[in-house]
């Protein structure tokens, strides 16, 4: 199959893949290209470079003010206002910008990451192919599957939420209530989390943070 061809039938699967049975999939912008910036190289494997240059400020990665008493390294969610945060020390946090499920497929509570994979393969749980029987049953860990180059799987009282924080290969979803429950990241940004997670990191997903809880400014 030729490259184009075979681009946009992966494409296709991603899309549904992302699109759950929650409606219709998210419009992609017309000149969704201009997301992207050239290529990079991840463990053997090259992949689309987000274009931060033309994705609003708010949703690139930056060290705020953060009041929390949840423990250092704790990553919270706030699904409302389509945050992330890893709690560092002296009241700070980094907060990165995130996709989150669509009314209906948002989840809320304590979890942690027990599981973790660099280019993850993916297969589609047994109650979403129900609703989309087309989907493949299992999709090979590479550039154009929607998981990205890194998941974070998440564990509750050891047993698998089926939910991740993952990549995406859709970078203007971000800020979105776009994915089937999952938490979405720029590729760029899940390949950071990856690596100041270790396993065993809690996690609390919040329906919204309290006003004083963080501080939008940027404190580098």
């Amino acid at each position: 199959m030729g490259e184009i061809s075979r681009r946009g039938v992966v494409g296709g699967i991603a899309a549904a893949v992302l699109a759950g049975a929650a409606g219709p999939v998210l419009a992609a912008p017309r000149d969704r290209e201009r997301y992207f910036a050239g290529m990079a190289s991840d463990h053997g494997q090259n992949y689309r470079r987000t274009n931060f240059n033309v994705i609003d400020p708010r949703w690139r990665r930056q060290l705020v003010q953060y009041y929390s008493d949840e423990p250092q390294g704790t990553v919270v969610v706030d699904t409302r206002h389509h945050f992330l945060y890893v709690i560092f020390e002296n009241r700070t946090a980094l907060r990165y910008g995130v996709g989150v499920g669509k009314e209906g497929f948002q989840w809320f509570g304590r979890a942690q990451v027990d599981r973790k994979a660099i280019w993850p393969p993916w297969s589609p749980p047994a109650d979403m192919l129900k609703r989309r029987p087309n989907l493949p049953r299992y999709m090979a860990g590479g550039p154009d599957n929607p998981l990205g180059p890194r998941a974070l799987y998440l564990y509750r009282d050891g047993q698998d939420t089926g939910y991740r924080l993952h990549g995406t290969t859709e970078p203007w979803s971000i800020g979105a209530d776009a994915s089937s429950g999952c938490i979405r990241m720029f590729p760029e940004d899940v390949i950071d989390l990856y690596q100041r997670c270790p396993q065993g990191t809690r996690v609390l997903v919040l329906r919204h943070i309290a006003a004083r809880a963080a501080a939008g400014n940027d404190s580098r």
